[in-house]
């Protein structure tokens, strides 16, 4: 099994996955996804990290510090396909969740020392588009865009039809030193309706140091350190995936593979009707 691919813990309570920067091998980003029952609560704390606490599905109150936030949530799965709530905490707070009800939690972090406050991020706070075009659309929730503040952190959830492509033409964020392109290093925690769906996903370099290709199940995590990273689903399975993003710059620049840039053109969007 590829040393990219992290798959699903599927315990009752408790994390599911939990990726660090240590684990992952790489400087910036943390990601953890938190599954607890109605009733249940769990306490946390954000170390030397910002955290964006994402509401995949369901309902909790949060408490940091002296200040609550009572039951957010707006769904009950990620296929409902409606912005999410969020919950922006800087470094060094403590944390207390208390599940409404059955819930997942993705836990998005990266180094911080940061002085922002804590913040809810609303559904109408979140940028909803469309992108491409036939066979290779998809729509996009901007929850934490490099237009609203954050230390270091990106993060944006995207929901791709079955048989469809998606984080495509093949594009890659790698370079720290380069006036077009900034280095992220990103992961994507997919989720599959109906469940036992999966994914194809390739991982991979220009000069092939680097090229793996995963099927990828429901609740699995693909690590992307570097390279190229597009998405294909199966027939019969629709696909979501949210990605964190961070590194040096919190800028999203990317390069397209060039052998696969033409899907951007016009004369390809021009095949499929307005």
């Amino acid at each position: 099994m590829s040393q990219l691919l992290a798959k699903s813990n599927k315990i009752n309570d408790g994390f599911r996955q939990k990726i660090t920067p240590e684990s992952a091998g790489w400087e910036y980003v943390g990601f953890e996804l938190l599954h607890l029952s109605a009733g249940k609560t769990h306490c946390f704390t954000t170390a030397d990290t910002e955290v964006c606490f994402v509401m995949v599905s369901g309902y909790a109150t949060f408490q940091v510090e002296d200040e609550v936030f009572e039951k957010i949530g707006n769904r009950q799965s990620p296929f409902e396909r409606i912005p999410p709530y969020s919950l922006y905490v800087p470094h060094h707070k403590n944390v207390q969740i208390l599940a409404e009800s059955e819930t997942e939690i993705a836990i998005c972090r990266a180094p911080s020392q940061g002085n922002l406050p804590v913040r809810l991020i609303t559904p109408e706070d979140v940028g909803v588009e469309k992108r491409g075009y036939g066979n290779n659309k998809r729509l996009v929730h901007n929850i934490l865009p490099e237009t609203e503040p954050a230390d270091a952190l990106l993060v944006v959830e995207v929901f791709t039809d079955e048989g469809c492509t998606s984080s495509f033409p093949s594009h890659k964020h790698d370079q720290k030193n380069s006036e077009t392109e900034t280095y992220l290093e990103e992961t994507y925690y997919h989720r599959f309706e109906p469940s036992q769906g999966f994914c194809l996903q390739r991982v991979y370099t220009d000069d092939r140091s680097l090229d793996e290709c995963m099927a990828v199940y429901d609740g699995d995590v693909v690590q992307v350190p570097k390279g190229y990273h597009p998405v294909a689903t199966i027939a019969g399975y629709n696909n979501y995936y949210l990605n964190v993003m961070a590194g040096p710059v919190r800028k999203w620049r990317f390069t397209w593979e060039k052998d696969h840039q033409w899907i951007n053109t016009e004369a390809y969007a021009n095949k499929f009707p307005k």
